[in-house]
């Protein structure tokens, strides 16, 4: 089980080669949305997602790897394209055929090969397995490792420093590496704060499964704008830390995730993209949540098309 003494040891870890990203308000949002918001902007985070965190905390606990190999939609694999570069070694990395064009060319920019020749959501695990065992490059996965939902955690620390009294946390849910990683910081230091993981209405495999108490698995691939959190099911590792952690989950239908995500680029001046708008997009209905709530700001890789 991952402990805040891991993620802990992660923060110092990482630090070198990380943004303390800031947090950023606005009065009109909670005027108009009524409540106190707090927006944890790792869109600014290098690779422009949190997931360089989790990438570099597996990367640097390596000894000696050949190379790097990850399967992504586009964030991991900017965040593994990085790291790869921090360490000096070569990247491979996995991505849908259908991934963000913007992410691909980011992922490239940074060093890394991109395979994605026939790749599809749901066998894109089975893709990256077989290439890491043809190259010996070593598989960062981008939820389903102790070190990476550490790194992801690390941001949690970062938050509850820099805002007092916080009552909820928003987090996108995707394998649940991040809310893992977030959940155990919060509930372990501050367990009065909620944390509440949000989840596209079509793509509610982390909500199903808490509910049923074991792990769902979606038939297909979700077709939702959050490309962020296409996930199938949620990771074997991230899903008891769910369990135990996550207060509840709640899901958001498209149409509002891009509502959110246009009221968070007009308020904030901020160039966000639609997973990160997913997780402002229960404040935008008619959920009960509490007054001071920090909003993770997941990712800001999006161009409009």
């Amino acid at each position: 089980m991952l402990t805040l003494e891991d993620i802990q040891a992660a923060a110092r870890r990482i630090a070198p080669y990380i943004h303390r990203t800031p947090v950023f308000t606005s009065q009109g949002l909670d005027r108009l949305l009524g409540h106190r918001l707090f927006f944890k902007a790792e869109h600014l985070q290098k690779t422009g997602s949190f997931k360089a965190r989790g990438a570099l905390n597996a990367a640097l606990q390596l000894q000696n790897p050949r190379g790097l190999v990850a399967v992504s939609s586009g964030n991991h694999a900017q965040g593994v394209a990085y790291a790869a570069r921090v360490l000096g070694v070569p990247a491979l990395v996995v991505m849908p055929e259908d991934a963000s064009p913007a992410k691909k060319a980011a992922t490239q920019a940074y060093g890394a090969e991109v395979f994605d020749q026939g790749v599809t959501v749901e066998n894109r695990e089975a893709v990256v397995r077989q290439l890491a065992q043809e190259t010996g490059y070593t598989l960062i996965h981008p939820f389903d490792d102790l070190r990476v939902m550490a790194g992801q955690g690390t941001q949690a620390l970062e938050l509850l420093e820099q805002v007092p009294h916080l009552e909820a946390v928003l987090v996108s849910v995707g394998g649940g590496g991040l809310i893992s990683g977030i959940a155990t910081v919060i509930k372990t230091l501050r367990p009065e704060c909620e944390v509440i993981g949000v989840e596209p209405e079509g793509a509610n495999d982390a909500q199903q499964s808490l509910q049923a108490g074991v792990r769902v698995r979606l038939e297909q691939a979700p077709r939702t704008v959050a490309d962020g959190v296409r996930t199938l099911v949620v990771g074997e590792q991230t899903f008891p830390i769910m369990q135990r952690y996550v207060d509840r989950i709640v899901t958001v239908p498209d149409e509002v995730t891009l509502e959110a995500q246009r009221l968070m680029m007009e308020r904030l001046k901020q160039v966000v993209e639609p997973t990160a708008g997913l997780a402002l997009g229960p404040v935008l209905m008619d959920y009960d949540l509490p007054q001071r709530l920090a909003v993770i700001v997941c990712g800001g890789n999006w161009m409009p098309t």
